[in-house]
């Protein structure tokens, strides 16, 4: 059976989507931007601080599910800016421990509000 998972300690859906959905043992995130869920504002500062912003959205998305990280196992990124790849991954691998799990990274055109990333999860529960 399919269950929306939502927390308003991550960004609220601004549109025809789910922060998540559990399915079937597993948990397909949207994909989640810099914007901090207490004032709805997107974090301006450098990339680090926004790829900081996006996993901290995430990992409140995992908790509601109750899972964290470790449970994760596809991500994909998305970059505004390919050359932002490894200040992204120092910050994306801190809040990971043991095996990280499978990725795609890409740069596209344009993502929502003028973000430099957006981040989405699979975990399996």
């Amino acid at each position: 059976m399919k269950k929306v998972i939502a927390t308003d300690k991550a960004p609220a859906a601004v549109g025809a989507y789910s922060q998540a959905i559990q399915y079937n043992g597993f948990l397909f995130s949207s994909g989640q931007i810099p914007i901090d869920p207490a004032t709805g504002n997107i974090v301006t500062g450098d990339i680090k601080e926004q790829a900081t912003q996006v996993m901290k959205n995430l990992e409140a998305i995992l908790a509601e599910a109750g899972t964290d990280f470790s449970a994760v196992v596809k991500t994909t990124i998305f970059l505004n800016d390919i050359n932002d790849f490894g200040a992204v991954n120092e910050v994306y691998q801190s809040f990971f421990t043991g095996a990280f799990p499978a990725r795609s990274c890409f740069e596209v055109a344009n993502l929502p509000k003028g973000v430099g990333l957006e981040i989405e999860v699979i975990a399996a529960l």
